[in-house]
């Protein structure tokens, strides 16, 4: 794959300092809402006689949104220490720069050894095409974290316009006469190249606006959404949960669009972690594979989502109301600007399993569409598609997942048979197949491919 050269990253400030909590592996607390300064105890249990993991540690970042609940879950309900892994830390990263930035360096150089990330991040970092100096850092995806609970925000300044889920053409119409007057609609993200930058400009280009020529895209941390929102540096943000929802909750802005409207049930975050780091320790991969899987289907519990919003709310985690999350995690929205409330646990974040199957299995066809939409804008060239095979199958552990499930004692029938979800349809009627990515760029009228 050609090199590409590294974006330089805006780093806002007043970002929050990193912090982590490090389990200690003393069980006993009961499960409780309020007892959440510590880690509790899962259902007794210890590895098979040969299982037991090679070390009992690990570092895992994450970034508090939705998506790192099964990595936070996991530490604080016990789930890690159960499978035999006592020390695992979760350690908050200060923006996705950081998150970077930190497991280049590993745990061993003060870093982490991996956690919750945006794709294809992972590939990216592989390939040395986001790292410092251009250097591959081999990583492995183990497993998807979760699906859905992204949207987008869009300030009030724009309400009445009708900036929602699909354009109409007098939308279309006045956000390209934002740049004609000199004001161009701005439009953020987390990360450049990477899932919230996707959701954005693939909503823009599927009613005709350019991303790239009609707007202007910028990047900033998620913890810094409401703040910017409030003082009108941006028009428009693609972030994770809790903080589009808060955006509509806080009268800041509205929801032009759930990514559930968009793509139901789209692959999201995932959790990878060094290559060189499972190689060393493939029991303690799958060790901590089960723990995520645990977590994961504790989350999905309706009957265990309030607690969920106490764990994330504390100061350690998202520092943020557990009143603000647990609208958005029980899948209501009051999405603002005229649009129906959306009331539908399905529309929130599934965890485990969702209509169409396994949420949790890492689909080496969604690996495929991140990579292809890659070429799609310009972030890859297009010749990557010629290689995009091993790409994926160098990156995607799914084996490793299906081992720890096997282990787990995961149903036969909860474990995929295949590494293609198949065909995928998104909100304006496109599709993606992963058996010919081709067919799928060339339907696309605003691409840079």
């Amino acid at each position: 794959m050609s090199q590409l050269s590294r974006r330089k990253f805006i780093v806002t400030a007043g970002s929050a300092a990193a912090g982590s909590l490090l389990l200690k592996g003393c069980l006993g607390n009961p499960p409780s809402a309020t007892n959440v300064g510590s880690p509790q105890a899962a259902a007794p249990a210890s590895p098979a006689a040969g299982a037991a993991p090679e070390t009992t540690k690990v570092k895992l970042g994450y970034i508090p949104i939705f998506e790192s609940a099964p990595l936070i879950i996991a530490q604080q309900k016990g789930f890690f220490a159960k499978h035999g892994m006592t020390e695992v830390e979760v350690s908050k990263q200060a923006n996705w720069g950081s998150a970077r930035d930190n497991v280049e360096i590993g745990s061993a150089g003060g870093g982490i050894d991996g956690g919750q990330w945006q794709m294809p991040m992972p590939h990216l970092i592989s390939e040395g095409l986001i790292t410092k100096g251009n250097k591959k850092i081999p990583m492995y995806v183990l497993a998807q974290l979760i699906t859905q609970a992204n949207g987008i925000a869009i300030a009030n300044k724009h309400l009445g316009k009708g900036l929602h889920t699909k354009l109409n053409e007098s939308a279309v119409a006045y956000i390209k006469g934002l740049k004609t007057s000199g004001t161009p609609f701005k439009a953020a993200y987390t990360f450049p190249k990477a899932n919230q930058d996707f959701w954005i400009r693939y909503w823009l280009a599927a009613s005709g606006i350019d991303p790239d020529a009609d707007i202007s895209l910028l990047t900033v941390p998620a913890a810094q959404t409401v703040a910017n929102m409030k003082t009108g540096t941006m028009d428009a943000f693609s972030t994770g949960d809790p903080w589009p929802a808060r955006i509509s909750q806080d009268k800041i802005g509205f929801m032009a669009t759930l990514t559930g409207q968009m793509w139901k049930f789209h692959p999201e975050e995932y959790l990878a972690i060094r290559a060189d780091w499972v190689d060393q320790h493939p029991k303690a991969t799958r060790a901590i594979l089960k723990g995520v899987m645990e977590a994961q289907q504790w989350c999905d519990q309706p009957e265990n989502r309030d607690e969920l919003a106490t764990i994330l709310s504390g100061r350690e985690f998202f520092n943020v109301p557990a009143a603000v999350l647990k609208p958005p995690l029980a899948g209501k929205y009051e999405m603002g600007d005229g649009q129906p409330a959306v009331d539908d646990f399905k529309m929130g974040p599934l965890y485990w399993k969702d209509d169409l199957g396994s949420v949790s299995y890492p689909y080496k066809s969604h690996d495929l569409w991140f990579i292809t939409e890659s070429v799609r804008w310009g972030f890859l060239p297009a010749s990557t598609l010629d290689d995009a095979k091993r790409i994926v199958d160098t990156v995607n552990r799914e084996d490793l997942w299906k081992a720890a499930a096997k282990e787990l004692g995961v149903p036969d029938a909860d474990i995929p048979k295949s590494t293609s979800r198949g065909i995928e349809t998104f909100f304006d009627g496109i599709k993606f197949d992963p058996e010919n990515p081709k067919a799928y760029l060339d339907s696309l009228k605003i691409k840079r491919v």
